[in-house]
């Protein structure tokens, strides 16, 4: 060997060697898969590993997988206004609008630690089956705190009431029962709703520009919503339909980009209202094609949408509309997401991942369930103190439409309970042994007519005592939904008194002279202007979730006297 061979010798064993070193480590773990690593360099990696096109599928609700990165489907939908919703068996508390009633934020924690619990079990049992779809993931699009400033707005039932403060303490206490207390891991994604200004009418909201003055957009739209995210930690926001002067809410940088991330500093994800980037350019016509629209909506800030409209990005880069690198931040921000509820790591480094399947329907839940529908329910009258009722009372009718229906107790977004109490039945279970409870409908909900009159005359005449429920269910008041009723339009109402055929029932049923306890059940205020000259006790129960009934019977005969039979400002 010459000596520039021998020179050359330790340079080479060293490349050598060099080679040999490195093929192992180029074959090691990817960051994106090494669960020790911080949660931010593994969506990261993640994401430089993904095509235009790859990067694109994931920003709709419906993401479907990329196999050669090991990326399931997800479905990015579900809902837990007052109970894992939509998904099988489930806890079902009272409407969110009972909820506000309490007053009371410790109590709604719990209830959504309830809620988060079962919702953990659901997921992993679906997973551990192949399943992935819609209402199975752990993304939810709750709670809904816009405010209910107009009572005839059909979606008012979801929210917390018009109080912004009220608003925001419960909204706190959700939002933290929702995600949960882990330093590393989410239990859930909980995604305050609608940002913003955002309160009905429901026909008018895909095309409504909200012109709101400063000082009210401050001290009224922004507040609860600033608490959600600030102090309640909410890892998502989903943005309204309507357009906020001028702007669609999902393209507005007034609102997300310079007051959600640059004042409050959010660092979640936005998600699109469903059919909200359809609305930017074929309703609300701020942008010309469905590309257009879809850049606008993901450089104000709009990370993932409902629907299908985002599959324009691709072109809408091509176009030079928007930059790969803007996609880039909006898909990083939804795997983070996902590393942060644990979807990418061992079972058994989640500590969500271990609550068992057995937890849905606990005897505990039950009980919560039944509280929290108890304290919801507000005394709005007692004349001559009739209330609490004797349990030992000879004969009670329980008399109207809303007395004995089991689809009325769950108002919208509702979820599957195993048991349902009705009024009637919680009225039967309480009262003593010797007592009769008479039972007639009296009347439809909205129907004219009054063929039902004379068997609940009848059970009145025959009755010590009378309760009578009427009020509303949510297949008459909700989500833009159609509905062809006098007093009813597009899921909102027209008019807030009770329907003709429920008010002539009352009428005729106080003419019988017995005393006499209207229990109203509604997610909406209603007049009852009549019945506040004529009706001794007047209580308002809401939809009260599977424990109404119960919850109901608790108030009337004086088990929860001393926490809510009083009445309230």
């Amino acid at each position: 060997m010459t000596a520039s061979a021998n020179a050359w010798w330790p340079r080479a064993h060293n490349l050598m060697w060099l080679a040999v070193v490195a093929t192992p480590l180029c074959a090691q773990t990817p960051d994106y898969q090494n669960p020790d690593l911080p949660f931010e360099r593994r969506a990261a990696d993640l994401v430089s590993r993904m095509t235009l096109e790859e990067k694109v599928s994931q920003m709709q609700d419906v993401a479907p997988p990329i196999d050669r990165l090991g990326i399931p489907r997800y479905n990015w939908w579900n809902e837990a206004l007052h109970g894992v919703a939509r998904s099988g068996l489930a806890t079902s508390f009272p409407q969110a609008m009972g909820i506000a009633g309490t007053w009371d934020d410790s109590l709604i924690y719990r209830m959504a630690t309830v809620i988060s619990d079962e919702a953990r079990a659901k997921h992993h049992e679906y997973v551990r089956h192949g399943s992935r779809e819609r209402y199975q993931g752990l993304t939810f699009w709750s709670p809904n705190i816009n405010l209910f400033r107009d009572p005839r707005w059909g979606r008012g039932q979801e929210t917390y009431g018009e109080d912004p403060f009220l608003t925001g303490r419960l909204a706190v206490q959700f939002i933290r029962g929702m995600e949960g207390d882990d330093p590393r891991y989410l239990k859930t994604v909980a995604t305050v709703k609608h940002f913003a200004v955002h309160s009905g009418p429901e026909p008018a909201r895909h095309t409504f520009d909200a012109v709101v003055g400063e000082r009210d957009l401050r001290e009224s739209y922004l507040p609860h919503f600033a608490a959600g995210m600030r102090e309640g930690g909410a890892y998502s926001l989903m943005c309204a339909y309507n357009r906020v002067l001028g702007s669609p809410a999902c393209g507005s940088d007034l609102l997300l980009h310079n007051i959600l991330r640059g004042e409050w500093g959010f660092s979640g994800y936005v998600v699109s209202d469903c059919g909200a980037i359809n609305d930017i350019y074929e309703r609300h016509k701020v942008a010309p094609t469905a590309a257009a629209a879809s850049a606008l909506a993901v450089k104000a800030g709009t990370d993932l949408e409902c629907g299908n409209v985002y599959a324009n990005l691709v072109a809408a880069v091509r176009q030079g509309l928007i930059t790969e690198q803007a996609i880039d931040t909006a898909v990083i921000r939804l795997f983070l997401a996902r590393f942060r509820l644990g979807m990418f790591d061992p079972p058994e480094r989640v500590r969500w991942a271990q609550i068992p399947f057995s937890v849905l329907d606990q005897p505990a839940h039950r009980a919560l369930a039944r509280q929290v529908a108890r304290e919801s329910i507000v005394l709005l009258k007692n004349a001559g103190s009739l209330l609490p009722l004797r349990k030992d009372v000879g004969t009670i009718a329980v008399i109207g439409p809303n007395a004995d229906d089991r689809r009325m107790l769950l108002g919208n977004s509702e979820g599957s309970p195993a048991d349902s109490i009705t009024p009637l039945r919680g009225i039967r279970e309480a009262v003593s042994p010797g007592t009769r409870v008479r039972y007639a409908r009296g009347s439809d909900l909205v129907v004219p007519g009054d063929s039902g009159f004379a068997e609940a005359v009848r059970a009145a005449e025959q009755a010590d005592v009378v309760v009578l429920c009427l009020g509303l269910t949510a297949q008459l008041e909700g989500e833009e939904m159609s509905v062809e009723t006098p007093g009813f339009l597009g899921g909102d109402r027209t008019r807030i008194d009770l329907p003709d055929a429920q008010e002539r029932l009352l009428e005729r049923i106080v003419a019988v002279g017995k005393p006499t306890v209207l229990v109203l059940m509604s997610g909406s205020a209603v007049a009852v202007n009549w019945a506040q000259e004529h009706v001794p006790a007047i209580v308002e129960a809401w939809y009260g979730g599977q424990a109404a009934g119960s919850a109901l019977a608790d108030v009337l005969f004086g088990a929860a006297a001393g926490d809510v039979l009083h009445e309230r400002g």
